[in-house]
């Protein structure tokens, strides 16, 4: 047995699976899309075996991006948990047969209650294809197993369904980064979408001086505010500059002395600046592209504070 080759026609077995599915996207499919987008219920979506297995991911897929849905095992369901399906709750049944015998006694107990019954199956001349109202067609001609047997491709076919049902949801009603971020609010993933630049800079030292500020006081400042940098200011409050450590040593190497030199005099002119309301991750993308470890925080014309690339590190948000 070449392992190798084995795992590659098992790779590619499936991804022609999936590549014929594009010819069973049809109106079944489009009218699902706007009864569940129309339902004032949730997406109550069922199977057996790997089937259910496929049917809990598709249900987290569809939470995630903002349509209502609970599983429901269809063995359970025939022993009491019917009572999960309330009145405008819309039904999906997963099964590849679509006659396995589970399948058989609930969907007519489904039928009897009057919800509309979506059946994803690869056999659409099956008992759950010619019973359900709408047919999700997720057909392969056979399994990557060996012996045709195992849930190969068709589980696969059953998710990339899954995937297409949730992101044509997901398009049709709008669904913004915005509106992730409201059900992603854990972990990296949540903070690039919710964290701003407010959230960060709020626990730093303010580092500033006056463009006449001799250039001791500059480094004393750098050091005790421990930004790596302090921003210029002139009477009014404007920014004029920052001096970061790097604008100290290259004062250090290009003067002798510099007991003469103010802070204006070794500024580097036109910071970089971001408003206090912007996202941490885009903040992040302007330290990258050029090259820096801290921006100016705004607040309009106002200098607010300083964040630092440490800060955005420390959050794991990249």
């Amino acid at each position: 047995m070449n392992i190798i080759e084995l795992a590659k026609n098992t790779i590619l077995q499936e991804s022609e699976s999936i590549k014929r599915l594009a010819n069973y996207i049809d109106k079944d499919f489009e009218e699902t899309v706007k009864i569940i987008y129309e339902s004032k219920g949730r997406v109550i979506i069922t199977g057996i075996g790997k089937s259910a297995n496929i049917a809990q991911k598709i249900v987290a897929t569809l939470n995630s991006t903002g349509t209502p849905a609970i599983f429901m095992h269809a063995a359970d369901a025939i022993h009491g948990d019917l009572g999960i399906i309330q009145e405008d709750d819309v039904i999906i049944c997963i099964s590849k047969s679509g006659n396995t015998p589970e399948i058989k006694v609930l969907v007519p107990l489904i039928k009897n209650r009057g919800n509309t019954l979506i059946g994803m199956v690869s056999n659409t001349d099956s008992f759950l294809g010619l019973q359900s109202d709408y047919i999700l067609k997720s057909t392969v001609d056979k399994e990557a197993c060996p012996n045709n047997l195992a849930p190969t491709n068709s589980t696969t076919a059953q998710l990339v369904i899954g995937d297409a049902l949730a992101v044509c949801l997901l398009e049709y009603r709008g669904f913004s980064s915005d509106d992730f971020a409201k059900y992603h609010p854990g972990g990296a993933l949540g903070k690039k979408l919710y964290m701003r630049v407010s959230d960060l800079y709020k626990n730093n030292e303010v580092p500033k001086v006056l463009e006449e500020e001799n250039v001791k006081n500059v480094i004393i400042e750098i050091s005790s505010k421990r930004l790596g940098a302090a921003v210029v200011l002139d009477k009014s409050g404007k920014v004029l500059g920052i001096i970061t450590d790097g604008d100290i040593r290259r004062m250090l190497q290009k003067h002798e002395s510099f007991e003469d030199l103010k802070a204006k005099d070794i500024m580097s002119t036109n910071p970089k600046k971001v408003d206090h309301e912007e996202l941490a991750i885009n903040a992040f993308n302007l330290m990258e592209r050029n090259n820096i470890m801290q921006l100016v925080v705004m607040n309009g014309d106002n200098y607010v504070g300083m964040v630092h690339l440490h800060d955005i590190l420390k959050e794991g948000i990249v």
